[in-house]
């Protein structure tokens, strides 16, 4: 008799790549650890013990292959970072750093790197200045004697402008380098670290929604409100995406049929920047800490299992341990802005913008051209906010020279929105971190031009977020693609969920228009009227379990202009989160909720 072939696939992410197993096990026996070093002593910087003034970085873990400390001072040296490390045998060590030069010189007379930082064993300094070398690796520190079985760590700034440390290796082997290709140095670390191999622990729930922005949230507490027991899986310690703490952009769209819940997780609308984002933090956690969602913040989902086209679980990594945890699930939302999930689990995306003849989306009766005639993989930029307070006396500001060549003659005092950067060349997913370092030089280089007026002479650069907003990323394709023309002839649908009345509003880079810097935006904006967005949009058309909700949603281009802001997100995500309840109740897949029971989801949304 013939055997049945397991239609099961483990995928798990190492270094940004998705590898295919039969099992968890198979992937474990992939990376055999023989050629391994036998002895050593690993120190991820996300570990340690006191932080200090450095800040836990992961937003580019899958690109450059760890989480890292940043020394985000605004040009003031940060508190040392303290930690120990415990050693089996005393002897002589050599010392490995990882890290980078972020923003290495042209020549090496044109500037120092910026961020510098020394490492401190035992109260001993070593001689070596990280941060120097350009491109991430290990950096050698030269030799030290350890005596006694603890020794302690100390990672001292120099600069306080973004030195960042991954990780730091004690070895007697004179000759080994841990490897840094991203792949190679995240199975390594793992061996080191004593992690291959470990079981997850599993998790089971009736719905895992990774991602914890405003659409996260909002999907939820749509789930939770129906009686499902809810994962919220976030990669950062606060919730709320771009309207954090760590972001700050107010919610902007309007509340359509979910002011019930949105109004618990929106902002009030302050200025981009504002302090007062941590009184909506408070809000938001405080509502969700009053439902029975399970919130795991602070953990990175690192691979999935599929069954033929269905999901089974999602793994995520808990950053400063490593532990992977498991959710498993009939359904599962993805949140995560990126389209991470979908993406893993194979479904069908776009990136980019159309052809104009594909939806219509050409020249308007305004004269204004809104997609190009080929399809390109331009999109909407990355912005970080930034801002100052004037004081009572004066307050210097280092010199920046590395900074200049971006921002070059610039001269503001506080950044918005429209502080944005997007280049054709680079991907706001694969190249996030030199983006994110492309406007740190913005807006350093900016503020010391201003401050070289005498009239600024009191004025202190108070807060720089290091936690870029994007805007564009990956879309994950539904049985619909939301397009400009469904939102200029206001088009209604059967199954609309989502209501919205604010304008497209499409980025793009003011260079374009010959402005002399690149990191400065302007929006092509056309009222609308209101407008309706389908169901059929927020469920992956091959993945058949997978719902989606906020910036990758099933849309063109242009369609993502007016929808993308935060409480129509959020308005998805509720959406999507009674859509889970609705596969529960009656046992079926997130398409099959549109077929045959778009009625009863449209009521619990909130439509007659």
């Amino acid at each position: 008799m013939a055997t049945k072939t397991s239609r099961r696939q483990f995928i798990r992410i190492v270094g940004g790549t998705a590898f295919a197993y039969s099992s968890l096990d198979a992937f474990s026996r992939s990376f055999a650890a023989a050629d391994l070093p036998k002895s050593g002593v690993l120190v991820e910087a996300e570990g340690f013990a006191d932080h200090g003034g450095w800040k836990i970085d992961p937003q580019f873990v899958d690109a450059m292959g760890g989480v890292y400390l940043l020394a985000h001072g605004l040009g003031k040296p940060v508190a040392n970072a303290t930690t120990t490390a415990t050693f089996d045998e005393p002897g002589r060590y050599r010392v490995l750093v990882r890290t980078t030069d972020w923003c290495p010189p042209p020549t090496p007379d044109a500037w120092e790197s910026p961020g510098r930082f020394r490492l401190h064993i035992n109260g001993e300094t070593l001689p070596t200045v990280f941060g120097t070398q350009p491109g991430w690796g290990w950096q050698d520190g030269g030799s030290i004697d350890i005596q006694r079985q603890r020794a302690a760590i100390e990672l001292e700034d120099l600069t306080g402008f973004g030195g960042r440390c991954d990780a730091i290796y004690f070895t007697k082997d004179a000759n080994f380098v841990p490897p840094n290709n991203t792949l190679e140095l995240v199975r390594w670390k793992d061996h080191a670290a004593g992690r291959t191999g470990k079981p997850a622990s599993d998790h089971e729930f009736d719905v895992v929604i990774v991602g914890g922005g405003i659409a996260g949230c909002g999907a939820a507490m749509a789930a939770e409100s129906q009686g499902l027991k809810v994962a919220l899986v976030q990669d950062r310690p606060v919730l709320g995406g771009n309207a954090s703490s760590e972001i700050r952009v107010h919610t902007e769209g309007i509340h359509g049929k979910g002011g019930g819940i949105l109004k618990k997780i929106d902002t009030k609308h302050w200025q981009n920047g504002s302090d007062e984002a941590h009184q909506d933090d408070d809000k938001r956690h405080k509502h969700l800490a009053d439902t029975s969602v399970e919130v795991f913040f602070n953990h990175r989902a690192c691979g999935l299992e599929l069954d033929g086209s269905a999901i089974v679980c999602v793994d995520a990594r808990e950053t400063g341990t490593g532990t992977i945890r498991r959710f498993t699930a009939p359904t599962f939302i993805d949140c995560t802005g990126d389209g991470w999930i979908g993406h893993w689990a194979g479904a069908e995306s776009r990136y980019g913008r159309e052809a104009n003849d594909e939806f219509d989306e050409g020249w308007d009766k305004h004269g204004d051209l809104w997609s190009p005639s080929t399809p390109d993989n331009k999109v909407m930029g990355t912005s970080v906010m930034w801002n100052t307070a004037r004081t009572n006396g004066r307050v210097d500001f280092p010199e920046v020279p590395w900074a200049m060549p971006v921002a070059k003659n610039h001269n503001e005092t506080r950044g918005d929105w429209n502080w944005e950067y997007s280049d054709n060349e680079l991907n706001q997913i694969a190249d996030a971190e030199q983006i994110r370092d492309h406007m740190f030089r913005a807006i350093y280089g900016t503020f010391a031009n201003a401050k070289r007026d005498p009239r600024n002479a009191t004025l202190a650069l108070t807060w720089v977020a290091y936690v870029a907003g994007k805007r564009e990323s990956r879309r994950l394709m539904g049985d619909y693609i939301y397009t400009m023309q469904d939102v200029m002839t206001n088009r209604e649908f059967a199954d609309t969920v989502v209501e919205e009345q604010r304008a497209i509003d499409v980025h793009f880079q003011l260079k374009e228009k010959g402005y002399p810097v690149d990191f400065r935006t302007q929006a092509l904006y056309r009222p609308s009227g209101m407008y309706y967005i389908p169901y059929r949009c927020f469920y992956s058309k091959n993945v058949a379990n997978l719902l989606m909700a906020g910036r990758c949603f099933s849309c063109s281009h242009i369609g993502l202009g007016g929808p993308r802001v935060q409480n129509t997100t959020g308005q998805m995500g509720i959406a999507t989160g009674y859509a889970a309840a609705l596969c529960k109740k009656h046992s079926v897949l997130p398409r099959e909720v549109g077929q045959n029971h778009i009625d009863e989801l449209r009521s619990l949304v909130g439509y007659s």
